[in-house]
Order: C-alpha cells, then sequence, then structure tokens
C-alpha cells in the first residue's frame, strides 16, 4: 500500500493538528487518507449514481474496495468499465452465496473487502452502499468535522428516500447520536477500539453505542451539504415492510436493548409509514426472539451500559441522555488517548434532537 497517494491541499505540508479555513464549514487539516469498502449484490439499478457521486467528489478516496457478492445482473460489466475510469477503485469478486443476505452476509462481504488492504495507511474508513447518490463535498466535510474534534470516532449525513406513496423526497428516521449503516464513516483508531463490526443483524447499533461506551462521540448531521438521497425504494411492498421490521425487533433483542424501552420505541413509530404494521412487526422481531430463546450479543458489561443510557434516553430524553454520558465519558477517553497534540478540554458536539431508534 506504499503507492497510495496523500491527499493534501496544494502548497500545504501535512499537518497532525487541526487547522482552520475560511471556506470549510468545521475547522481542518492539510492531510487525510479514506478508505471506502462497499459490499454490494446485484446493484445495476442504482450503481452507476453511487459511483458517479463518488467520481465527483472534491476530495477522491485514497482506495475504493467493491465487493461484488456474486452479482446476476450487470454489475460486474458496470463495475469493469468504472475501474478503466478511476485509477483508486480495485473490485473483489466472491462466489454467489445464492442471494442477498442483510446484516451478516454484508459484513462477511466488508471483510472480505478490507482483508485486502492495509488498514494502518488510512486515516479513515467507511463502510458504503451502492445505492446511494452523494452530494460532492460530502466525504471531505466529514474529514472536516472529525478534525475538528478528536473525541468524535464516527460520523455521517442523513439520508433522504423518495416516498413510495406522495412521490416526494422526505428524510429517513434516524438518530443523531448514530452514524447511519449506509456510510458508515470511522476513524481508523475508533474502528479498531471496538472491534470492528459484529457479524449479525444490528451491527450498525452495536458499533456506535460500543463507540460511546469507550467515550468515543458517535453522530450523525443534519446539514444541507450532507444530506444523501437513498436510492433503494423504502417500504415498496407489504412483505418487505414486515420482514425488515421483523429483522428491526431481532436486531434490539440480538444487541441486548430494554424490553420496556423497546415497547417505548414501537409506540413511537405507531404513525410511521406503514401506520401500526411496523410497529406491530417490530414488537412480534424482538419478543418472539426472546419467546424462542435466540443466541444474541452476549457482553454484559455492553448490555448494561446500552440499558442504563436507553432509560436515561427515557427519562431525560435522547438528546440530554446523549450529551450526559458524551461528558461522563469524556475522562475515559482522554486516559486512553494521552495525545499532545489534542486539546486538553473537549467541548461535546451539540447534537439535534432525534427520534427514538
Amino acid at each position: 500500500m506504499s503507492e497510495l497517494p496523500d491527499h493534501t491541499i496544494a502548497g500545504k505540508e501535512p499537518d497532525s493538528r487541526a487547522g482552520t479555513t475560511d471556506e470549510g464549514i468545521f475547522p481542518i487539516r492539510h492531510s487525510r487518507r479514506y478508505l471506502l469498502i462497499s459490499p454490494c449484490r446485484d446493484e445495476a439499478r442504482y450503481l452507476r449514481r453511487t459511483l458517479d457521486s463518488v467520481a465527483a467528489q472534491s476530495l477522491p478516496p485514497t482506495l475504493w474496495i467493491v465487493v461484488d457478492d456474486g452479482s446476476s445482473d450487470e454489475t460486474p460489466a458496470i463495475l469493469e468499465e468504472y475501474t478503466r475510469r478511476l485509477p483508486y477503485l480495485r473490485v473483489v469478486r466472491r462466489d454467489d452465496r445464492g442471494g442477498r443476505q442483510v446484516g451478516p452476509g454484508v459484513i462477511e462481504a466488508f471483510y472480505a473487502g478490507l482483508a485486502t488492504a492495509s488498514l494502518h495507511d488510512f486515516d479513515y474508513l467507511c463502510k458504503l452502499d451502492m445505492d446511494l447518490d452523494l452530494p460532492a463535498r460530502y466525504f471531505e466535510l466529514l474529514m472536516e468535522r472529525m478534525e475538528s474534534d478528536p473525541r468524535v470516532g464516527t460520523t455521517s449525513g442523513k439520508p433522504w428516500f423518495v416516498h413510495p406513496n406522495s412521490g416526494v423526497l422526505v428524510p429517513e428516521v434516524c438518530g443523531d447520536e448514530m452514524s447511519v449503516g449506509m456510510t458508515k464513516f470511522y476513524r481508523v483508531a475508533c474502528f479498531e477500539e471496538i472491534g470492528g463490526f459484529v457479524r449479525q443483524v444490528m451491527w450498525d447499533g452495536i458499533d456506535c453505542h460500543r463507540a460511546r461506551m469507550l467515550g468515543w462521540i458517535a453522530e450523525s448531521i443534519d446539514i444541507d451539504p450532507l444530506r444523501f438521497v437513498h436510492l433503494r425504494p423504502q417500504g415498496a411492498s407489504q412483505k418487505g415492510v414486515w420482514t425488515g421490521r421483523i429483522r428491526k425487533g431481532f436486531g434490539q433483542y440480538f444487541m441486548g436493548t430494554s424490553p420496556f424501552y423497546h415497547f417505548i420505541v414501537a409506540l413511537y413509530h405507531l404513525p410511521a409509514y406503514p401506520a401500526l404494521i411496523g410497529s406491530v412487526a417490530m414488537l412480534w422481531g424482538y419478543f418472539g426472539s426472546w419467546l424462542r430463546g435466540l443466541p444474541r450479543y452476549e457482553d454484559a458489561e455492553f448490555r448494561r451500559f446500552l440499558r442504563a443510557y436507553q432509560h436515561d434516553c427515557l427519562r431525560l430524553g435522547k438528546r440530554a441522555a446523549t450529551s450526559r454520558i458524551n461528558a461522563e465519558r469524556a475522562s475515559l477517553w482522554r486516559d486512553r488517548h494521552p495525545r499532545p497534540d489534542f486539546a486538553s478540554s473537549i467541548a461535546n458536539a451539540p447534537l439535534g434532537q432525534g427520534g427514538l431508534a
């Protein structure tokens, strides 16, 4: 990986300390190296939009590994075309596993891609889906944000999608205290400390809670330049919605979410599309898994931390509970990262009022 380019601002030497710019939204530094890993399967319908939006980034990736997980449509041909155009694009091909596997299958493909790179060659890592249309400064602004506060371990923008009934572009429901699963942008140090992604449904919730437990800040940011379009239709069929919400309920069970908290969350989502059906499926996914005694994420310390945080969210509201836990864990983070170039006092990033997730 020694031949990978190092991104610098013209005329500037790399600097390990945060600087500032009059044009940027956040303070920045001048050297950035980021790795994208994109598991995909049969994404020909959306693939070109994602490829083109990454190609148009103000700061391109150092390396982009796309893992073709046994596609049977035009995905391989499209990827071959773009590898001739994008010097940083590399394709890893896997055998057909027989169908799309949400959760563990996606993360297995992610790690198949990661195994072909040296993570220590990069400052940042992003698990990127291939059904997205990103704004032009997306990755540049994420790095500016993370370089403005060394405690930010994972961040993202906010997803929008075309509503299947109205045809209007609307925001997806996601709390400000989580980076979103389709663009998980990580500081490499944080990714390594949390132990990477769990190879199961709810991998994209466990990671943020583990980061917070260790004193890192996890977030997603709702500003216009970081809003992106999620191209895959959401809730395109009743079967899809029912199955997806059952899977969400199982994911909360697997992660170790408090039963009372999950019940309140389901009530909170009652009016959301599809009204009532989605909440019933979420409850069945959780309590059906509990009745069957299905395996779950066995980490007693993590489960205690998670449930205490969730109960604080119910008592204080998610914004206040997140700010409180970030403040309480700041000293833990500083003890683990006694870097002389980090500021001695790090202010918590402002969080908007997120809905229950």
